[in-house]
């Protein structure tokens, strides 16, 4: 169980979860994920971070795995803002799945009843269903 533990210490466990010959094209996260182990874990998938770099990040050395869109970023940020930085990169669309995510679970529950992945697969196409009838309807 991971009860207690928020994703960035499962992510190894999560990019396992698709298999290495699938290529993936942006990894997104929060600040907790802007670190060394996790930018290797990006870069040795090839895909690219979207992971806004902590308040008062240093650049890494050009040596660390990920570390030139890391620093490219901190540059980016350094030379406008934050805010322009996520607009640029796309990483505020994550600001608009949040709610999502908490609307689909306050109106449909916390877990999935299924046990089967197939099963699982459909109650999660039924909820969706669902939560998009219902902002059809305006009543979200």
């Amino acid at each position: 169980m991971s009860r207690g533990l928020g994703d960035v210490y499962k992510r190894q466990d999560l990019l396992d979860q698709i298999p290495a010959d699938v290529p993936i094209e942006t990894i997104g996260g929060d600040g907790a994920y802007d670190t060394k182990p996790c930018h290797a874990q990006i870069d040795a998938r090839g895909a690219a971070p979207s992971i806004p770099p902590r308040e008062g990040a240093m650049p890494w050395p050009d040596s660390t795995p990920g570390a030139a869109w890391r620093n490219a970023a901190i540059d980016a940020i350094g030379k406008s803002s934050r805010r322009e930085w996520k607009q640029a990169v796309g990483y505020h669309r994550r600001s608009l799945v949040e709610p999502l995510m908490y609307r689909l679970k306050v109106l449909t529950g916390p877990c999935l009843w299924a046990r089967k992945i197939g099963s699982q697969a459909t109650e999660v196409s039924i909820r969706v269903g669902v939560l998009n009838r219902m902002a059809a309807l305006a009543c979200p």
